[in-house]
Parts: C-alpha cells; sequence; structure tokens
C-alpha cells in the first residue's frame, strides 16, 4: 500500500514539475546505474526523520472494583488476595522536537495522561528521560522537555497556507513497531464536530495513520511541520485511509501558553452559538454564507457589555473571515484573557463591527453539594464549563471530580459525569441538585450522560 501511494506521489510531482526538498534547499535525486533519475522521498525522510521521537510511558490507572469485595465476609477469606484497586498501565506513541535549543516536544495529551514515567527515543537509538511541561485536554496537545544535546527540530509551517491536495507525509510510531513514514495528500481543513476533543479544526489526511502514530508528524514537501498527529476513524481498529492531525498553528499557540504558565488560559465572551444554515440565513434576511448566529448571550459578559444581542450573525473574527461555529469557538478559545477582539456581525440586515475584551472562563464548583449528602460524600460537583463542548448542548450538572472509595465512588458515580435528574426531577444547576439530594430522605435515582450514552444510578 505504501509502495502504491508512493509510486502515484511520484508521477504527480514528476507531472507538475515539483522538486522535494527541505526548507530552501533542493534534495539530491537518487537515479539509478544508468544515470536516470527516480523520484523519490528518501531525502526528504532523511532531513527530517530525526526530529521525530518514539514515547513509551508508564503509570497506575484505577480499576473499579465491585461493592461486593469490600464485604467484611470476603475480606475476611480472601485477604491480600482481594483484587488490586489500582494496576500498572504502559503505552507507546510519537513526539516532534520542535525547539532543538532548549528541548521542546509536542506531542498528543493522551499519549502521556496519567503517565508517572516518560521516555523518549531517539532516532540515533538514545533514550532521555522526559519531564511534561504542561498538557492541554481540549485540544489533546501536550509539551515535554529534554536534555537538549544533540537535537535535531522541525520548522513550523503555516498551516492556514495548507491547501486541500497538499502532499503530505506522516512519520511515527504505528503499533510501537519503530519509526514508519507514509505519504499521502490533504483530504480536508477544518474537521470539526467529531466529538474527539473540545477544540477542533482538524487536517484530514490519507497518509497512513495508526496506533502510535499520536504525537507524530505530519510534513509538508519542504519538510515543515504542518500538524501533529493525533486521530483515526478506524471501524476495523486500523487505518482506513482517514485521519487527523492537529494543524501547526493551533499547537503552537497551547504550546507558548503551556511553557509560559503551565496551563492554557481560555478566554470567553459569553454567547452560545450555532452554524449559520440556509433556513436560518432566509429567517435573518442574510446572504447564506459561512458563519455564527448567536443564539444566546450570558448577562454580564463581555459580549453583553459589547452590545451583541441574540440573533446577531458573526461572519469575521479581526477581519479573517470564520467557517462557522466551530471555527469561532475555536478562534475564541484560543485568546488569551484581555486580548482585545473584533467581531464583524450583521443586523437586520447592517453590517457593523463590534470591539470587546476577552474575558475569563469561569467554572463554578459547588462543594456544599457534596458535602450536604452523605450518600455522595467524595463527589465535588460543578457547573458545565463554558469550554465544554456540552455548553449549551445539555442541561445538568458536571461531576468533577470523584475520590477513589468514597460513599460518591461506590456509589458508581465517575468524574466528567453529567447528572441531568434527581428522582426524576430535571436539575440544571448545582444549587437545584444540591436541594433535590438534600430533599430526598430515602434512595436517589440519578439520570447520568457518561460519554455517549446515558445510564440511571440508584443510590441507597
Amino acid at each position: 500500500m505504501i509502495r502504491t501511494i508512493r509510486a502515484s506521489l511520484a508521477a504527480g510531482a514528476l507531472a507538475l514539475g515539483l522538486t522535494f526538498g527541505v526548507g530552501a534547499h533542493a534534495t539530491a535525486v537518487p537515479a539509478t546505474a544508468d544515470g536516470k533519475e527516480i523520484m523519490s522521498l528518501a531525502p526528504l525522510v532523511e532531513q527530517t526523520s530525526r526530529a521525530v521521537v518514539n514515547i513509551a510511558t508508564k503509570g497506575k490507572t484505577e480499576t473499579t472494583r465491585h461493592p461486593l469485595f469490600d464485604d467484611p465476609f470476603f475480606k475476611r477469606f480472601f485477604g491480600d488476595r482481594l483484587p488490586p484497586e489500582q494496576r500498572e498501565t504502559q503505552s507507546v506513541g510519537s513526539g516532534v522536537i520542535v525547539d532543538a535549543e532548549k528541548g521542546y516536544l509536542l506531542t498528543n495529551n493522551h499519549v502521556i495522561e496519567k503517565a508517572d514515567e516518560v521516555v523518549v527515543t531517539l532516532t540515533d537509538r538514545r533514550q532521555l528521560k522526559a519531564t511534561v511541561v504542561g498538557a492541554d485536554p481540549d485540544t489533546d496537545v501536550a509539551v515535554l522537555k529534554v536534555d537538549p544535546t544533540d537535537l535535531t527540530a522541525l520548522p513550523l509551517a503555516d498551516s492556514d497556507k495548507v491547501l486541500v491536495g497538499d502532499f503530505v507525509v506522516a512519520i511515527g510510531n504505528p503499533f510501537g513497531l519503530g519509526q514508519t513514514v507514509t505519504s499521502g495528500i490533504v483530504s480536508a481543513l477544518g474537521r470539526s464536530g467529531l466529538g474527539i476533543e473540545g477544540y477542533e479544526d482538524f487536517i484530514q489526511t490519507d497518509a497512513s495513520i495508526n496506533p502510535g502514530n499520536s504525537g507524530g508528524a505530519l510534513i509538508n514537501l519542504k519538510g515543515e511541520l504542518v500538524g501533529i498527529n493525533t486521530a483515526i476513524i478506524a471501524p476495523g481498529g486500523g487505518n482506513i485511509g482517514i485521519g487527523f492531525a492537529i494543524p501547526i498553528n493551533m499547537a503552537r499557540q497551547i504550546m507558548e501558553q503551556l511553557i509560559a504558565h503551565g496551563e492554557v488560559q481560555r478566554g470567553r465572551i459569553g454567547v452560545q452559538i450555532q452554524d449559520l444554515t440556509p433556513d436560518l440565513a432566509e429567517a435573518f434576511k442574510v446572504e447564506p454564507q459561512d458563519a455564527a448566529v448567536v443564539s444566546q448571550v450570558t448577562p454580564g459578559s463581555p459580549a453583553e457589555q459589547a452590545g451583541i444581542k441574540a440573533g446577531d450573525v458573526i461572519t469575521q473574527v479581526n477581519g479573517v473571515p470564520i467557517r462557522g461555529s466551530s471555527d469561532l469557538r475555536n478562534k475564541i478559545g484560543l485568546m488569551r484573557i484581555g486580548e482585545k477582539v473584533t467581531l464583524s456581525i450583521i443586523r437586520e440586515g447592517a453590517k457593523q463591527d463590534v470591539d470587546m475584551v476577552v474575558g475569563e472562563i469561569k467554572e463554578t464548583v459547588s462543594e456544599q453539594a457534596a458535602a450536604s449528602v452523605p450518600k455522595l460524600e467524595g463527589a465535588t460537583f460543578g457547573a458545565i464549563a463554558e469550554a465544554s463542548p456540552l455548553y449549551g448542548k445539555i442541561e445538568g450538572v458536571l461531576v468533577v471530580d470523584v475520590a477513589t472509595d468514597s460513599p460518591a465512588w461506590r456509589a458508581g458515580l465517575r468524574k466528567d459525569d453529567v447528572i441531568t435528574s434527581v428522582n426524576r426531577k430535571p436539575v440544571k444547576s448545582p444549587e437545584e441538585f444540591a436541594a433535590a439530594a438534600s430533599a430526598s430522605s430515602g434512595s436517589l435515582l440519578l439520570n447520568i450522560m457518561r460519554g455517549d450514552g446515558a445510564l440511571f444510578v440508584l443510590i441507597r
């Protein structure tokens, strides 16, 4: 399969008169014994592969143990032979060196999440211990740091200039086999709504990406890093030609904040939005286009203070057209708190610009909600934050955290659960949840959204 792609890529490049190079320097083209040139990606790979590393992690994860094992009868007869509450985990992935002088690497958050030890293996077989500078689960970006001795880094491209049809090469560590190179084209841009991460603006490619490629490099034919490979659609468990990479411009913004602050300080303007569909465009008497419609404005938010109203159609951010509501959410979410932003809107057929200052995303947590209900001791509840992809789509109360082996844990609650009702009565805020749970002297029947599913949890 790789040979077929390489053959077609070479033929396409020859027909278009392309040359393969790294930066501004053309690379040598291999030749046969009789002097005929052979189109090959080998020179490109030779100069870029040293910046792509293998990542191995070790860690521990909590295991769910049946409440029956906590019964004194079982403890009496089985003693230390009961199943452990933690188990060791190992995983492999990939990473990309982006700063050789300081030793910074980019990878995916899910590659190093919950890792106690991270080891980076270079192409020269050196193994370096890495420290996690910071990670951002909402974009699945993480930054690592290693000893910056004799490293090679990849130059960063401007991913805003990537076009559908551009040739790309993916380098990574699929299935832990070791460094592997595949090639293809950019299949689509701005992919979102996949439910993979909180902030999605993926580059889609048909270059083969498989488990273990996560955190690896997607490069162009100049040898520049255009994206961080992060996900695939794989009904059968392997590559089917639909892979996704985080654009390097997004990853670079996240990296800069993680290095500077150790976390991403996301902003908000306080609006709920949706895509401008043809039907909505007709209703608001605007031309069908890529835009976002404001469906609700949060009281006291920067948007309200600037005069934004429900029904406004947002078309641009700082003079740059948006592709829809997801694109707007990404652009605002990646801005720093206190940064000035100008929104171009259409209101009742008239165009205007609105200036505002990006505010802070606030997540309200109610410790009292857990403390007032003994059956839920050990759990912390809060409102669904504006940064969450669930915000504005579901009403309920978020389980912010659950202490292992606490009453709430044994009852079946888990972090990131969303409780939508108590004893079949809807709850929309931590205060409503606390009041409903405290008012019940008997059992608590909680309706919970967990991931893509829903379930009832009965707490006696």
